[in-house]
């Protein structure tokens, strides 16, 4: 297998009988198991009005990361674009690559990353979001430019910053414009699979290799759930199944721990729909989930396997982690 790195999306889960004091210092620990088993990449995702999920924050949790640890890449997984001015995400970000060099990513995408009446709340324009997103991306471009020193309006700090862009995307939209703009592609099969395949066929072949990213790079963020035994990690996988029967019913709660029968939690409509949206989870042993891996990548040969892991026991999230740096390894030698 060619060279494949792993990297981790971390949701900053708030648990029930936790606080959320208790998921930002989780979510550090983990970072910093992730920096020591040599993981690539560390991003959290920007969400709202959601009990279950403590990163709304988005770039202010990424400065806490970055600053409790030394040498992992920090970012966004992503920043919802639309729900922003473009200059305060250049500041922000132009803030954070200057006080950890080299370390910062922005990972950004479209969609609200909430209901539609807190994506009101937010003062998001939904008439004009497809025109707007990509003319957001090249003034983020612009801001962080040299180049910019003339302008009228400025991003300081920002202004010169080296900070690389990533397109998300769940459909084939982002899919186009990321190879138009010549920007690495992250998609998010860990909840929505279906145009997985599709879109990384468009960005392939339609990529426009640009000055930063000469070739195309795409980022797979999928489930991972790895355990000693397999029946262990199906058990642990009973947090991730009852989150998405959550989204499903719409009941925002904390995440629950695992189950023995998670059969007494869905019915049988919601688990068509839940294994649907969670196609491509990777859920096992070692082995298990290194033929899973070797699997997928038979398939879409992606440069980067960004893993999520809905696991309610900290220290099981960590072994997990582990579990699936040793399974890589194995299998790129």
């Amino acid at each position: 297998m060619n060279k494949l790195q792993i990297s981790v999306l971390d949701l900053a889960p708030v648990k029930q009988n936790k606080t959320i004091q208790d998921t930002f210092n989780e979510s550090l620990d983990l970072a910093r198991t992730a920096e020591k088993l040599n993981y690539k990449r560390f991003w959290l995702a920007e969400h709202h009005n959601m009990a279950s999920i403590a990163s709304s924050a988005t770039s202010v949790l990424i400065g806490y990361i970055a600053n409790g640890t030394t040498t992992i890449k920090v970012g966004s997984g992503g920043v919802m674009l639309p729900n922003h001015s473009s200059l305060v995400i250049a500041e922000q970000f132009g803030t954070l690559e200057s006080l950890f060099p080299g370390r910062i990513d922005l990972g950004v995408g479209r969609a609200p990353g909430t209901d539609g009446i807190t994506a009101k709340a937010l003062g998001r324009n939904p008439m004009n979001i497809n025109q707007h997103f990509p003319q957001q991306i090249q003034e983020l471009q612009r801001y962080f430019s040299a180049e910019n020193s003339k302008s009228a309006v400025r991003a300081i700090p920002g202004e010169g910053c080296d900070i690389p862009i990533y397109i998300l995307g769940s459909s084939t939209d982002s899919a186009w414009l990321a190879a138009k703009m010549g920007l690495p592609y992250a998609f998010a099969g860990h909840f929505a699979p279906d145009m997985m395949a599709t879109a990384f066929e468009i960005y392939r072949n339609n990529y426009e290799p640009s000055d930063k990213f000469p070739q195309p790079y795409i980022i797979a963020c999928v489930n991972g759930i790895a355990a000693e035994t397999d029946e262990k990690a199906q058990k642990l996988s009973t947090t991730l199944y009852q989150a998405f029967i959550n989204i499903i019913r719409d009941d925002r709660k904390p995440f629950s721990p695992p189950v023995d029968d998670i059969d007494e939690v869905w019915n049988s409509m919601e688990r068509a729909h839940v294994m649907k949206m969670l196609r491509y989870s990777f859920i096992g042993s070692e082995d298990t989930v290194k033929s899973q891996i070797k699997e997928f990548q038979e398939l879409f040969n992606v440069d980067e396997l960004m893993i999520t892991a809905h696991i309610y026991e900290h220290e099981s999230r960590l072994k997990s982690y582990e579990i699936f740096r040793n399974a890589v390894n194995d299998l790129v030698g």
